[in-house]
């Protein structure tokens, strides 16, 4: 590595980051990168991301540039408290690996003072390219983002919310523009009863793409609204899946056309805390590709 460090510093271009986000992508469909403008400077973050994500020594790599000239002692925590709120609020599939990396690197070509507003920049980055990841997961072809409200604590926020996004019938039912509440429901109890026994549900609340599903015990359904939640998890899939010849399921090679997501809001009731989890369904592609796969 040491002997091949002088040909690649001599191979480096300021033309784009584009090479170096084609560079670090495996089974990604396509190259992940986000930028956000900071005073004179700017932030661009590249990320390779498919499966085996959640993060905790997941198959990730991140890397974060910037020229503005941001201390070490103020980017260090500026960074965990951003990796925390994005990047450790997804998930694909729930299975991690050792590769699990965010770094952040300045040139400190650009002077600046206004961390509030550097930190903003840095949070903006992270979360869209953390929603990228998901959206690129393997075989995924719905974005499901869950957000739980009035929760009696941050933890137990986002453990509910990753509770849901790895369920997997309800990642199943997604994948199939299936509005089966129940399996949503059942998630949401069977992570309370086994996790967070002392939660009271009596206050539960639901919503899927704006429309009250579950409320004061029961489910609040209806042939109208499952109409619309059918259009609703139609309208947030990235593509369709189409049988091939062998019986497999056909994956884009393009970016995604938009960047719409399933959304389910969940109030507990019982709480001031809140937290925003990203995962994606499970489809026949993620199987295909992973039964498939030989080391």
């Amino acid at each position: 590595m040491i002997a091949a460090l002088p040909a690649t510093v001599a191979s480096l271009s300021a033309g784009s980051v584009l090479p170096a986000a084609e560079g670090i992508v495996t089974t990604d469909l396509y190259p992940k990168i986000r930028r956000a403008a900071v005073g004179a400077g700017s932030i661009v973050g590249i990320a390779k991301g498919a499966g085996m994500i959640e993060p905790n020594l997941a198959t990730m790599l991140v890397y974060l540039l910037t020229d503005i000239a941001v201390p070490r002692a103020e980017l260090r925590p500026m960074l965990a408290r951003a990796v925390d709120a994005s990047f450790n609020a997804i998930s694909v599939d729930s299975d991690t690996s050792t590769s699990d990396t965010v770094v952040a690197l300045s040139s400190g070509r650009v002077p600046f003072g206004d961390w509030g507003a550097f930190e903003r920049g840095l949070h903006q980055v992270c979360r869209d390219l953390a929603e990228d990841v998901v959206r690129n997961g393997e075989g995924v072809r719905h974005v499901i983002r869950v957000t739980v409200r009035n929760a009696a604590s941050l933890g137990l926020a986002r453990a509910l919310g990753k509770a849901v996004v790895n369920g997997p019938l309800f990642k199943c039912a997604v994948a199939g523009n299936d509005p089966n509440v129940g399996r949503l429901i059942q998630a949401i109890g069977k992570y309370v009863g086994a996790q967070a026994a002392g939660t009271d549900l009596s206050r539960l609340r639901a919503r899927l793409g704006g429309v009250e599903i579950f409320a004061d015990g029961v489910f609040q359904l209806d042939p109208a609204k499952e109409t619309a939640l059918v259009a609703h998890l139609k309208g947030a899939e990235l593509y369709a899946s189409t049988p091939t010849a062998e019986g497999f399921f056909s994956a884009p090679i393009d970016f995604p056309p938009h960047e719409r997501a399933v959304e389910l809001e969940i109030d507990l009731g019982n709480g001031a805390a809140s937290a925003a989890v990203i995962g994606g369904d499970l489809t026949h592609e993620y199987v295909s590709e992973n039964a498939d796969y030989r080391s």
